[in-house]
């Protein structure tokens, strides 16, 4: 069954509908963002989080130094990362980690990444675009990915149709007026769970 990543949570309200929903992943952005918080905030959140699901730090193009204390912090269980990177850094994180391309770059090097998953996303990350589905047709992705983009409960399954990913992702697809909207959330997750 795929799996759903909430992402883009900042308020203990949105993260108890997503985990009550069923949701498997939980993302905290720490990149420059109207969704960003702050390693308290995240800390604070990241202790109502139960082991079942799992909690991913979202970074744009940090440096080591900077995701290596936010995991120490904050306690997180995978490390997402956008933007320009080394990637042979990822192996010194000890997480696994998710490695994100928006889709309007060039993917050559994209089996050269030791990333433990791969996110596919739109050329602006959290925009609420979808990118163009078929610029993947062509593409050897070797491991598990996560589709993310501008997906909400009206696309979703469609999505889920087209790639059969690992996991989908969705911030602002779940939002009403820039904010997380807890039923948005409980039936984006019941979508892709139970395809009601």
């Amino acid at each position: 069954m795929t799996k759903v990543k909430i992402c883009g949570l900042s308020s203990k309200e949105a993260l108890q509908a997503a985990i009550e929903a069923g949701a498997d992943y939980v993302g905290f952005v720490f990149a420059p963002s109207k969704r960003q918080v702050s390693l308290a905030e995240a800390r604070a959140l990241a202790k109502l989080v139960p082991q079942t699901v799992k909690t991913v730090g979202v970074f744009l193009s940090p440096t080591m130094a900077e995701v290596k204390a936010t995991i120490a912090e904050v306690g997180l269980d995978m490390v997402q990362i956008h933007g320009p990177f080394d990637d042979q850094f990822l192996v010194s994180f000890h997480l696994p980690t998710i490695r994100a391309y928006q889709v309007s770059q060039d993917f050559t090097d994209l089996l050269d990444s030791p990333a433990d998953f791969l996110l596919f996303d739109a050329p602006l990350a959290g925009s609420g675009q979808t990118f163009d589905w078929q610029e993947l047709d062509h593409k050897r992705i070797d491991r598990p990915f996560f589709i993310a983009g501008g997906l909400n409960e009206d696309n979703v399954l469609e999505a889920i149709r087209y790639f059969s990913p690992y996991a989908v992702d969705v911030s602002s697809g779940v939002e009403s007026g820039g904010h997380k909207d807890l039923a948005k959330i409980k039936r984006f997750v019941e979508r892709v769970k139970y395809g009601i």
